[in-house]
């Protein structure tokens, strides 16, 4: 288990740029992040690999989205560009210490960060 500290929510309007931040006290194989709408479960957006650099993003993410990280500051960012309303969501920060599989899922990550959230107005 390592602690996560996100940072960087906030409110924006339609087209706007944001840029969350992640930072971890440990070392982790995977960090993504996460959203999740009100009543819903939490939905993949993007995910990092430390080790390899390898990056996977959520269908329709790609291009609006960029995960990027500063190894020697644990810190990992979400670069969100041209934000609509859909996008308003608290988003969370997601640390895989152990390997596991399927990236994609709640269940492959160890710990959590206490989430940001993003509104985005009309």
């Amino acid at each position: 288990q390592v602690r996560l500290v996100e940072s960087g929510g906030g409110s924006v309007q339609t087209g706007d740029s944001l840029r969350l931040s992640c930072t971890s006290n440990g070392l982790t194989l995977w960090m993504g992040w996460w959203r999740q709408y009100p009543g819903k479960e939490r939905e993949f957006v993007a995910a990092l690999n430390w080790p390899t650099g390898v990056t996977r993003y959520a269908q329709g993410i790609r291009g609006r989205f960029t995960i990027s990280g500063d190894r020697p500051a644990n810190t990992v960012f979400l670069q969100m560009s041209n934000l609509k309303p859909e996008d308003a969501a608290v988003y969370y920060c997601a640390g895989q210490v152990r390997a596991k599989s399927g990236i994609l899922t709640t269940g492959a990550y160890d710990s959590w960060g206490q989430g940001t959230r993003v509104t985005v107005s009309a």
